[in-house]
């Protein structure tokens, strides 16, 4: 047997399977590598991503991890490109979105600034409606004057229609007023008055008669600038703000009321006392029946309020120094003798304005310099009127017919202040024109200055309820002022 030939088919057969699984697993190793090679050159396109074959083939490795490492390479130049071109695009963008941005931003403030100065306007524009609506009475006796002069052209004859002494005494009574107020003596003297009291009635009451009172000696308007604010605090400091209305309508009656005793208790008192030369005696006499009248009814009303017990809580105010309050007092009643012709005007403007100067500098910025301004436009809206011959003839025929019931209707519609002024022209019956005028004052909001300030006030405090205290003000006020007019005929049958 030949061993040698056998050894041979058996290495043969033997190194056959053996070449043969090698060769094919050498060729299944590169397929292999190659695929992975494909693979990481897409992961790298698309990802950015380095990454080599891993090939088991010893033989095929050098060359396939070469060409393994250009695609990785080149497909990380092609990433860092991307990448580039991606970073230059989002600058760009960023770029765009800051101008975008900034225009944003300037239109904003662009806005911003239009909406301030809208803002602006509109409140400039609410502060002249306010302006407007606090001096109505103002505002229509300077329209009134304005359209009279179209029909008389200024002249030399103007400067007669303004009474200097009527003017300097109502300066001087509010500028001594005022720095009576700038020492809160009224608010101290009316907290002294109010705290003696227990229950809602007698506290009612205190507030109405200070009003009726304090307007016998500083003007209707001013006791109710004073008294008014007072009575608030006096109601919300125990819990009653539901009396307000009534509280309020009663202390603008008596401020209406109370000061047709006296020849400076009104403005229009001051004025007809001064146009007429009305003796003080006479003036006293023909206002006493109605003042006493107006007493009764106010006291009567304030009998409805019920004595509900009150406990105020108000902190007193301190006394002023006694030495200021005896120099205004001098001073107040220096100003009082303008009106009794005791001393010139120009001598008590000149020393009452330098002692408060000196002594309360800060009263002139509370003068209520409307009153006045509104005095001199009707002086020159009467004076006008009494140089057109018609007009003229047509109020002397109803003045003449009736000065009260005349005089009445007119404050109505034109204020009483005014209607003094305008009606004063036209009659020498002085006597039921005072009454006209006082009682007058009572009726419509527009009546009086006072109602009107009382009106403001009410609406501050008690804003939303302003219908329920108009009704109950009309039924007050037009139901007074029946009764006082009867009591002014009465009066002409009384008087001598």
């Amino acid at each position: 047997m030949d061993y040698s030939s056998g050894k041979n088919d058996f290495a043969r057969s033997a190194g056959k399977p053996y070449t043969e699984g090698a060769e094919s697993r050498a060729s299944a190793a590169g397929v292999a590598s190659t695929a992975d090679t494909e693979d990481t050159e897409r992961a790298n396109a698309a990802n950015g991503a380095e990454g080599t074959a891993d090939s088991t083939n010893a033989a095929g490795e050098p060359a396939m991890a070469k060409d393994s490492r250009a695609g990785s390479a080149s497909a990380a130049s092609v990433a860092f490109n991307a990448s580039a071109i991606g970073a230059s695009v989002t600058v760009n963008e960023t770029a765009a979105s800051a101008a975008d941005s900034a225009g944003a931003g300037e239109n904003a403030a662009n806005v911003g600034h239009a909406a301030k100065h809208a803002h602006a306007r509109a409140a400039g524009v609410t502060r002249l409606l306010h302006q407007i609506k606090s001096h109505v009475v103002l505002v229509i006796a300077l329209i009134a004057a304005a359209v009279t002069c179209f029909f008389v052209p200024p002249d030399r004859e103007y400067l007669g229609y303004f009474d200097t002494d009527t003017l300097a005494c109502l300066f001087c009574t509010l500028a001594v007023v005022s720095a009576l107020k700038e020492r809160r003596f009224f608010v101290f003297l009316a907290g002294k008055i109010v705290t003696a009291f227990g229950n809602m009635r007698r506290v009612v009451f205190a507030l109405v008669f200070v009003t009726y009172f304090g307007s016998m000696i500083m003007a209707n308007d001013m006791a109710l600038i004073t008294f008014l604010p007072l009575g608030w605090y006096v109601l919300s400091s125990c819990g009653h703000e539901k009396h307000t209305a009534i509280v309020f309508v009663m202390q603008n009656v008596a401020a209406n009321l109370g000061g047709m005793l006296t020849p400076f208790g009104n403005p229009q008192n001051l004025y007809l006392y001064s146009y007429y030369s009305i003796p003080a005696g006479e003036f006293f006499a023909t206002m006493a029946l109605p003042f006493a009248v107006a007493f009764v009814l106010i006291a009567a009303t304030c009998f409805f309020i019920r004595p509900v017990p009150v406990k105020l809580t108000a902190p007193p105010a301190s006394a002023p120094p006694l030495w200021r309050m005896i120099a205004y007092f001098v001073l107040f009643a220096l100003s009082v003798m303008i009106v009794f012709g005791v001393i010139p005007s120009w001598i008590c403007l000149i020393v009452v304005t330098v002692s408060l100067i000196a002594l309360e500098p800060r009263s002139f910025l509370r003068v209520d310099y409307g009153l006045l301004l509104t005095f001199c436009a009707f002086f020159v809206f009467s004076g006008n009127l009494a140089r057109l011959p018609a007009v003229r003839a047509a109020l002397v025929g109803l003045v003449g017919a009736s000065p009260l019931l005349v005089g009445t209707a007119s404050c109505q519609v034109i204020s009483n202040v005014p209607s003094a002024v305008l009606l004063s022209r036209f009659t020498d019956n002085y006597r039921d024109l005072l009454v006209a005028v006082n009682i007058g004052g009572l009726g419509t909001p527009v009546a009086s200055l006072a109602s009107l300030i009382t009106l403001g006030e009410y609406r501050h405090r008690r804003p939303g309820t302003t219908l329920r205290y108009l009704a109950l003000f009309s039924a007050i006020n037009f139901s007074y002022l029946a009764v006082l007019t009867g009591t002014g005929f009465l009066n002409d049958l009384i008087l001598p």
